[in-house]
């Protein structure tokens, strides 16, 4: 008879790891509160308008091909890809942008032109944030944060003292140009962490960004969860949508027996939660939590989002499909994230516009724009203070690419703090998890198996090994064989 597990949750990682168990001969079910699949990375489509609600940007190719290959198949038996050329663009200020190519030879001239001197420089950095990919995403990233012994290797040994340097000391020692130095450290916004308290071993995002490329699955970032549904569903795993989770039921052997589902009973062998991880302990009874409420609100999150998806009734001027807008003060924005959590008086924001690559996003002549705002998780969020943070925002776009939108807008959503607590339990509203800071790397994020309930594990952005869709897809891998190894 078949081992069954039960998977709580429908993103990215619980994907993955739903195909990984349902190859390894195990009888799979996916529980997911929502009514769509895909947790953070659902779909939004008004009026002939589609939208990702989530994740937005497609980096690491490698680490999708990688996926599919484990199951015999490729990214494009699911999806279409464009690499993006240019990848993305950044405003400075009025009439002041860079946009970045999609080769690197462009991106050296790029900077030769900004800076005489800096392309030189970019090189080398460039090898070493190549050499840490290679170390980082294809081996480190993959062991399961058991032991502090799993990031000593040969070839991180001889790195060790960019464990105790950050990316902002390594960016800044060559490069003088602010602007350089600004699409240096963006990347590891995507770790979820400050420039300054990131350590330097991670500019292998670098090599994500200007290396490898930032592509576009044609439909949106959401074909790629059809692609993992459709994959798990050939695998013969179940999806039961609209299934909110009430208990995680545990017997006197401290074994989990079973959940409690919509008020009903459903027996299993094992559970994986890929929902929220301090919302999943709050299912068991309190002597089964591994970590206390004082232990996650010490812990250093990632920041939450105000995000506005917004139909314009013509095509926007003077952007890219992604545009950063960093005009305004990285470092006292980055304090009311991570200092004093309070809502930035002038905020840098990013805005996509998929629609300019992609046609089918939204009607002919018309375009699809989401808006995204970091945020303190656990901010105070009402409608008057998005309404004021979009118009902010608006009028700064307005300024910086001359011209007029506002009277464009057919219509707009809002997803905030409230919406990411309402729709995925999410701890204060946090949108990517724990920041990947020094002290939150590998072996000292929350563990992936419970210490205290016997075949209860977790997956996903606040375990091993992060934030982020491919470290998500990653995650669900490295769960999945931490199950097979401790349940053979």
């Amino acid at each position: 008879m078949k081992k069954s597990i039960t998977i709580i949750g429908s993103g990215f990682s619980s994907l993955s790891a739903a195909c990984y168990m349902a190859k390894a001969g195990y009888e799979v079910t996916i529980y997911e509160k929502n009514n769509t699949i895909g947790g953070r990375a659902r779909q939004y489509i008004k009026e002939g308008f589609t939208f990702d609600i989530g994740p937005t940007w497609y980096w690491m190719p490698d680490v999708f091909e990688k996926f599919f290959a484990d199951f015999g198949k490729k990214p494009s038996d699911f999806y279409t890809l464009e690499k993006l050329d240019p990848a993305y663009q950044v405003y400075f200020g009025e009439n002041d942008s860079i946009t970045i190519p999609g080769n690197l030879d462009e991106i050296y001239k790029i900077f030769e032109t900004e800076e005489e001197g800096s392309s030189k420089h970019l090189k080398k950095f460039l090898k070493s944030a190549q050499d840490n990919y290679n170390i980082a995403v294809k081996d480190v990233v993959y062991r399961p944060g058991i032991s502090p012994l799993e990031l000593i290797t040969p070839e991180t040994a001889v790195r060790v003292s960019q464990f105790f340097s950050t990316i902002r000391k390594q960016v800044r020692k060559k490069i003088k140009s602010n602007k350089l130095i600004q699409i240096l450290e963006f990347p590891v916004l995507f770790l979820g962490a400050k420039p300054s308290n990131t350590p330097a071993f991670y500019n292998f995002m670098n090599y994500a960004d200007f290396g490898l490329g930032t592509w576009h699955p044609k439909g949106g970032m959401y074909k790629v969860i059809e692609g993992l549904v459709t994959l798990a569903e050939q695998m013969g795993v179940n999806f039961v949508t609209n299934a909110a989770i009430d208990k995680i039921n545990v017997n006197a052997a401290n074994e989990v027996e079973g959940l409690l589902i919509n008020g009903k009973t459903v027996n299993t062998d094992l559970v994986l939660s890929g929902a929220d991880y301090h919302h999943t302990e709050t299912l068991l009874p309190k002597q089964y939590r591994q970590y206390s409420e004082k232990y996650w609100d010490d812990r250093i999150f990632a920041p939450s989002s105000l995000l506005f998806y917004v139909g314009f009734d013509k095509k926007i001027e003077n952007v890219e499909h992604h545009t950063l807008f960093f005009d305004t003060d990285f470092d006292v924005h980055a304090k009311s994230i991570y200092d004093t959590p309070e809502w930035p008086e002038k905020p840098l924001f990013y805005a996509s516009f998929p629609s300019i690559t992609d046609d089918s996003l939204s009607p002919k002549g018309k375009e699809a724009g989401t808006f995204l705002i970091p945020l303190a998780p656990g901010i105070e969020d009402t409608d008057e203070i998005r309404e004021k943070y979009f118009n902010l925002i608006l009028e700064r776009l307005e300024q910086l690419t001359n011209q007029k939108v506002k009277e464009s807008i057919i219509f707009k959503e809002s997803y905030c703090v409230n919406d990411f607590i309402k729709d995925y339990n999410s701890y204060k509203g946090n949108a990517y998890g724990l920041a990947n800071i020094l002290t939150q790397t590998a072996f000292l994020r929350p563990k992936i198996k419970s210490k205290k309930v016997k075949n209860l594990y977790f997956t996903g952005q606040l375990t091993v090994p992060g934030p982020g869709v491919p470290p998500s897809l990653i995650s669900g891998k490295i769960a999945s064989d931490l199950i097979l190894k401790t349940n053979k």
